[in-house]
């Protein structure tokens, strides 16, 4: 039997706390659902499938944010 490792994000493992789900994101984003999606299906914010559960690593929405916020202010 295998030793299940973490994946890893920018500062160590991911943790299941830092993977979040699209009514997380759209919370966080003050977005609709349909927005969120169209995000995730360009390839704008960076996801994980689980089965057919959907999840974003928080460090990608604050990558998306800080995208953003230079595009914004270029």
């Amino acid at each position: 039997m295998t030793a299940h490792r973490p994946a890893m994000s920018h500062d160590g493992p991911i943790t299941p706390e830092e993977l979040l789900t699209v009514p997380q994101v759209m919370a966080r984003l003050q977005l609709g659902r349909s927005a969120v999606y169209d995000l995730l299906r360009t390839r704008q914010l960076a996801s994980i499938t689980l089965g057919r559960a959907r999840r974003i690593p928080a460090h990608e929405l604050a990558d998306f944010i800080r995208t953003r916020l230079d595009q914004e202010a270029a």
